[in-house]
């Protein structure tokens, strides 16, 4: 079976990521499935709206995407396969594809959303959370930067949410993702399933209409919590993530020492990277941002200015560790934030590409 399903019901494209195993891990063959379908259905009048899910382990919904497929990335960069340059371009085209969507993309995100499943869905016009939603970009874990355009949308979060996301890769809960302006609207998970199966039966008559008919599900955000943006603003406001870090060591509240620590665990230097690439994002439109994440991930598997390509690289050795050897011990270089330097960090943010022939020159 595809583990991309899709399905045309009334006038409403459904998809399906159909991967549960992997949590609906995007491989090429996925983004590529997905990028067809929905340049037929922007094509199609019939289709009035397109509705996005993932498939759980017990059944449709219980998980959305945890992201790319990582254990792809690491052999893929081991052996020299070029279907690696080929994943990147084509996800992130299809990042600003479902942004500059015509019609009603609703994404059901439910259960894990991380990383490239943000992707998916960040650009929704309309995207639902539910109690079990586990949001997250944490690829600072693997020696990687928060991609999918997770520059422009984490920037966009109140005050130094955004930052602070983004460093720290902490995982929001469906209310927290609503507060945060990275999901429009919570519903009970058990409500699911008689959503979608309502969408699929009505015969709606207007794509202005089935985005009204899903917002009147949502459950108001009572309990909406503040996440802690002012405190948050106090540290992660700080020019570098230096003087974040030592800002938080020296704070004696359980809060600032735990997110301290777990800053020190994450990769010196994507942190840096991660940083500036959080900053330059907040003054560019979705383009640019893209095309710069594009040069960034470039440099991430072949940092040649550092004379690294391979298992050399952080990105490579962060999924090592995590994914494929599962030791939890990074050997990252350089080994502290206080190592890093700016002259390792600049070259992060040059493009390999002239702009006439840049992978993503063509969006706009």
């Amino acid at each position: 079976m595809s583990d991309v399903m899709t399905e045309l019901q009334g006038r409403i494209g459904f998809v399906t990521l159909n991967r549960a195993r992997a949590l609906n891990a995007l491989s090429l063959a996925m983004i590529r499935d997905l990028t067809a379908i929905l340049l037929a259905w922007r094509d199609n009048p019939q289709v009035l709206a397109v509705a996005v899910r993932g498939m759980g382990r017990d059944g449709p919904f219980g998980a959305f995407c945890a992201g790319g497929d990582i254990r792809f990335f690491h052999q893929a960069a081991l052996s020299g396969n070029p279907e690696l340059e080929d994943f990147f371009t084509e996800e992130y085209a299809l990042n600003h594809l479902i942004y500059k969507y015509p019609k009603p993309y609703i994404a059901f995100m439910d259960g894990v959303v991380m990383g490239g499943g943000m992707g998916i869905s960040q650009g929704g016009s309309v995207r639902i959370v539910t109690e079990r939603t586990k949001m997250a970009m944490p690829e600072t874990h693997i020696g990687l930067f928060p991609d999918v355009g997770g520059g422009y949308f984490l920037s966009r979060c109140p005050g130094r949410l955004g930052e602070y996301l983004a460093l720290t890769g902490h995982t929001l809960g469906g209310h927290e993702a609503v507060a945060a302006g990275l999901a429009d609207g919570y519903i009970d998970s058990g409500r699911l399933p008689i959503l979608w199966d309502t969408l699929a039966a009505t015969p709606f008559e207007s794509s202005e209409a089935i985005e009204h008919w899903v917002a009147t599900s949502f459950a108001a955000n009572n309990d909406r919590p503040t996440l802690g943006v002012k405190q948050i603003d106090a540290f992660f406001a700080r020019e570098t993530v230096v003087a974040i870090v030592h800002a938080l060591e020296a704070d004696p509240g359980d809060w600032a020492q735990g997110t301290a620590a777990v800053l020190r665990k994450r990769s010196p230097l994507m942190l840096h990277v991660v940083l500036e690439q959080v900053r330059r994002a907040r003054v560019m439109g979705l383009a640019d941002d893209l095309r710069m994440e594009r040069d960034m991930v470039r440099h991430c598997f072949n940092t040649v200015h550092l004379g690294r390509t391979g298992s050399g690289s952080e990105t490579v050795e962060g999924v090592r560790a995590l994914a494929v050897d599962k030791d939890h011990s990074p050997r990252w270089n350089p080994r502290r934030v206080e190592d890093v330097t700016a002259e390792i960090v600049a070259p992060f943010f040059a493009s390999p590409w002239p702009a006439h022939a840049h992978p993503l020159r063509m969006l706009a």
